[in-house]
């Protein structure tokens, strides 16, 4: 049995445009339905959302039957939890809040073994289908995405230092959180945010980089991919049953007579 071709990363490296969604309701059940909706790749959040290990294998697992490839934003650039994702089977990892290439230098360490990195090795997991993956050892670095988040001006301002960061697959710029960082807390689409954004996220797409973001607005989700944005995530599932609650009934008691 030879390791499973990770698609988003084989796609991102020819240049070819992802669509993602946000995944936050952390459970395999919810996690199967979006699983089919022909995304090309999704992240399931361990940041923002109450997502455990165990839930994380849940949602994994759902995923496991579809085309959509399912990575793993964990909740900080901590090498034990990247240790305990891979030996998952996470075939990427969004790292968040990093600010210095050594951070980012860190990050792909953890996914490395020795002597590249410093993975610690088990010998049977998910990841290898429990020893049946012959090729486990050798294509495992092939085959796993390595993403980095910058979420300050600062370390947006500094994208081609990250560029030179051998190892790293793409570059996600965290809109939400430098608009906090610039004082437009709450204002993700505020045009100083992108004023900032789109000259970094130039210089790396002019490096051959793939640069990736979030936003919830679908019309700019497709402008940022026509303009040369690479993977963009247009919307969470959290926001689809919330907008989609609330529109049902809003649909229903409209038409609901008060006699």
């Amino acid at each position: 049995m030879k390791l499973r071709e990770n698609s988003f990363l084989t796609a991102i490296r020819a240049g070819q445009k992802q669509l993602g969604l946000w995944v936050s309701l952390s459970n395999g059940y919810a996690a199967e339905v979006v699983a089919h909706a022909g995304y090309d790749w999704v992240m399931l959040d361990m940041e923002h959302a109450p997502s455990d290990m165990a839930s994380v294998l849940g949602q994994l697992q759902a995923f496991s039957g579809s085309e959509t490839t399912a990575m793993v934003r964990p909740d900080w650039n901590d090498a034990v939890k990247v240790k305990r994702l891979m030996d998952l089977g996470a075939p990427g990892l969004l790292f968040p809040m990093v600010q210095t290439p050594d951070e980012a230098r860190a990050a792909v360490a953890a996914c490395r073994y020795p002597p590249r990195g410093i993975r610690g090795v088990a010998g049977l997991n998910r990841a290898n289908q429990f020893g049946r993956v012959a090729d486990y050892n050798a294509e495992v670095e092939n085959q796993t995405a390595i993403l980095i988040q910058l979420e300050t001006r600062a370390a947006v301002e500094n994208a081609a230092a990250f560029a030179e960061v051998e190892g790293i697959d793409g570059i996600f710029f965290g809109p939400a959180d430098i608009a906090a960082d610039m004082a437009h807390l709450g204002q993700t689409l505020h045009p100083e945010v992108w004023e900032v954004i789109r000259p970094a996220a130039k210089l790396l797409m002019d490096k051959g980089i793939p640069v990736g973001t979030l936003v919830t607005d679908p019309d700019f989700a497709a402008q940022l991919l026509n303009e040369g944005f690479t993977f963009v995530a247009c919307g969470t599932d959290v926001g689809l049953l919330a907008q989609g609650a609330d529109a049902l009934r809003a649909k229903v008691r409209d038409k609901i007579s008060e006699t």
